[in-house]
């Protein structure tokens, strides 16, 4: 599933892309996509408006409409903005002022498209625990208090910290050499501390390389992301560590496969 780095990509390149296009419009060549509203309710919505802005709330994409509405997806495993489009396995096709298209894909129709009259008001949004980026230091250690929950489970739940997923908490976890399995109660200061830089510093490297395609995921471009060719240990089972050589373990934990070196992380 597409996660912070690769949310905040798509949403930067839709916003150098598409901003100002006036949407002409809307072919919904399968309606599953469509959450909410109805899909007639939802092409009548969108045709003629014109895209204002682009915003991401964790794994969100949220884009803002000029009728006061927005599109509100949920890329889940497999949904994709192409742009230019053209793809005839599309679910929706979005035609642009100017004669080309966006389409959305989605292979697997995971993904989750709404027409929002208000995006803060979507339930899933108004749970999610804060942005990485937003927090302090301080804030940070302060959320770790009393949480017996193993630090890599609770580094995915969206409750808790927004946007991070199963492959870049196993990264982070490496960079901080903390073990996965270790209850977050049992951090010390200097491992918080380390944990919180790695995280900034691992999702600020992974937007920068455009995230990481190790399934589905690719920009509006239709290229691949370039940070998977940094990964240390996410899908390097058995392979050396690059710190001390020893093999990359992946377990079950949290109901996930997590990767990580048992000699380095502690």
């Amino acid at each position: 599933m597409p996660e912070l780095p690769e949310v905040e990509t798509i949403k930067n390149d839709l916003q150098k892309t598409l901003l100002g296009k006036k949407i002409t419009e809307v072919c919904i060549h399968n309606p599953a996509v469509i959450k909410e509203p109805s899909a007639g309710s939802f092409k009548r919505g969108i045709e003629g408006a014109t895209i204002k802005g682009v915003l991401r709330k964790a794994k969100v994409l949220i884009i803002e409409l000029s009728n006061s509405r927005f599109l509100v997806c949920h890329l889940k495993m497999t949904g994709q903005f192409v742009y230019p489009g053209g793809n005839p396995k599309s679910r929706i096709t979005f035609k642009l002022s100017g004669g080309e298209s966006l389409d959305f894909n989605d292979q697997r129709l995971f993904a989750e498209l709404r027409l929002l009259d208000d995006w803060r008001k979507f339930k899933f949004i108004q749970g999610l625990g804060p942005e990485p980026f937003e927090l302090t230091l301080e804030q940070f250690r302060k959320m770790l208090v009393g949480k017996k929950t193993r630090i890599k489970p609770l580094l995915m739940d969206q409750a808790f910290i927004s946007g991070i997923g199963n492959l870049y908490a196993a990264e982070i976890l490496f960079r901080a050499r903390i073990n996965p399995g270790r209850h977050a109660n049992a951090l010390s200061e200097k491992e918080k501390e380390l944990l919180f830089k790695e995280t900034k510093s691992v999702l600020s490297e992974a937007i920068r390389y455009g995230g990481s395609s190790v399934d589905d995921y690719v920009r509006l471009s239709g290229e691949r992301g370039r940070y998977a060719a940094h990964h240390k240990v996410y899908g390097k089972k058995g392979k050396p560590c690059p710190v001390c050589g020893f093999p990359i373990k992946r377990i079950n934990l949290g109901g996930r496969g997590t990767y990580y070196c048992a000699r380095c992380q502690k």
